[in-house]
């Protein structure tokens, strides 16, 4: 038996605002699919989340969504798929996009039930459309919901569900899309080890999605990382697919793969601090494009280059050459397009100035924000916690948690808090 493991397509993604995004997100996706899929002949494709970039799809991006699937049908690969945190429906809705894929026969979406608290399954329905597991020869798949800060809670729930409708001798996998303590990009929430681990005793492989990068745990669960590059802080991560085959005692081989069509980015640095005049840092600044970016190669996705001017600034920011280095960057390498970016500041306002510049967002966000906590004398002892809950408060709130569920994540933070000092 072989599947592809596959998670966080991110279909109708715009970087920078580029026509040509979300077409480069629809060509990976089809490059994945003809490669792996198709090609591989695999008995069925898992999506683990976050198939679309949000909850509004646009007509074109549905439009990919169906030519990608509709090719798996043809090709008589079903598809199973949970939603991820972009991929739910708005609040006034009772259907997401992914719910209505389901109804045309594109895919299967498996949700546990949550009645008064507790996780169920029910078996997958053709006539319903709807279900929690489904079986595909020997395997039986299990979906889950996006439980974001509630991720540990949901764990032994999900645990014992699962127990009550294992099948004797099936390959029991389970669909997950959370981040995992140690591996996350985000710096919170993230589910902890220890209650992953719970999981081992009723599954066979943990299909992972949300991180957009590869890791693997105990050849048991597994991350493939996002198909593209949703924000260019993740350039240098590994992303790809699974490629897995189970043996007939349910043994696990899986194989990473990165060889598709995929948009090649690349971040620069530039340290203005030497300098005294705006026209030798735009020499400089070309003299290391000329040494170190990456060019345009026929036939492949012309790159984007993203160039950070960093340190302190001796002059005024309004007299640096913003548009020459910018444009004299792209005749000289051919790229799609490029970005320069002004992260020079006086020393007076530097905040995590001694930060990494190639760190994600989300990690400068957290830096930043205890930095500022810290000068709280009231909260210096507890800026961990004090950070966690402003940056996941504010995590969920733009995924659109029900506001209960925000009150309660930052009631148990800040009751973290003052366990510790007592």
């Amino acid at each position: 038996m072989k599947f592809l493991h596959i998670a966080d397509v991110h279909l109708g993604c715009t970087r920078y605002n580029l026509p040509e995004s979300p077409r480069d997100f629809f060509d990976a996706w089809i490059d994945v699919l003809q490669k792996y899929a198709v090609g591989e002949a695999v008995d069925f494709v898992i999506m683990c989340g976050d198939f679309f970039h949000k909850r509004n799809v646009p007509p074109e991006t549905m439009n990919y969504a169906v030519a990608g699937l509709q090719m798996l049908k043809d090709a008589g690969i079903p598809v199973v798929s949970i939603e991820g945190n972009h991929d739910q429906k708005y609040t006034d809705s009772d259907y997401s996009w992914l719910r209505s894929l389901a109804n045309w026969n594109l895919v299967h979406l498996l949700e546990p039930t949550n009645i008064d608290g507790k996780l169920g399954y029910e078996p997958w329905s053709d006539d319903a459309k709807r279900g929690g597991f489904i079986d595909i020869g020997r395997a039986r798949l299990f979906g889950s919901h996006w439980f974001g800060a509630a991720a540990n809670w949901a764990i032994p729930l999900l645990t014992e569900a699962i127990r009550e409708n294992r099948r004797e001798g099936a390959f029991h996998l389970l669909m997950l899309h959370t981040d995992v303590e140690g591996h996350q990009t985000h710096p919170i929430p993230a589910l902890s080890i220890q209650a992953l681990s719970e999981l081992k005793a009723v599954t066979d492989y943990v299909a992972l999605g949300h991180t957009h990068m590869h890791y693997e745990i105990d050849n048991w669960a597994f991350n493939p990382g996002s198909i593209e590059v949703t924000n260019i802080a993740e350039f240098r991560e590994t992303r790809g697919a699974f490629v897995v085959e189970i043996g007939e005692d349910n043994s696990v081989t899986a194989k990473h793969v990165t060889d598709y069509v995929y948009r090649p980015f690349q971040r620069l640095k530039f340290d203005v601090t030497p300098f005294s005049e705006p026209q030798e840092i735009t020499e400089s600044v070309l003299q290391m494009v000329s040494r170190d970016a990456r060019t345009a190669v026929e036939g492949d996705p012309a790159p984007i280059i993203e160039i950070t001017l960093t340190g302190q600034l001796g002059f005024p920011n309004s007299q640096l050459e913003m548009k020459k280095m910018r444009d004299e960057t792209q005749k000289m390498t051919g790229a799609l397009h490029v970005r320069v970016k002004n992260h020079s500041t006086p020393i007076e306002y530097a905040v995590a100035a001694d930060e990494d510049e190639n760190i994600g967002r989300d990690q400068l966000e957290k830096r930043v924000v205890e930095d500022l906590v810290i000068r709280d004398k009231r909260f210096r002892t507890n800026r961990q916690n004090i950070s966690e809950a402003v940056i996941g408060a504010k995590q969920q709130a733009l995924l659109g948690d029900e506001p209960e569920k925000i009150a309660e994540f930052i009631s148990q933070k800040l009751l973290g808090s003052r366990r510790e000092n007592a």
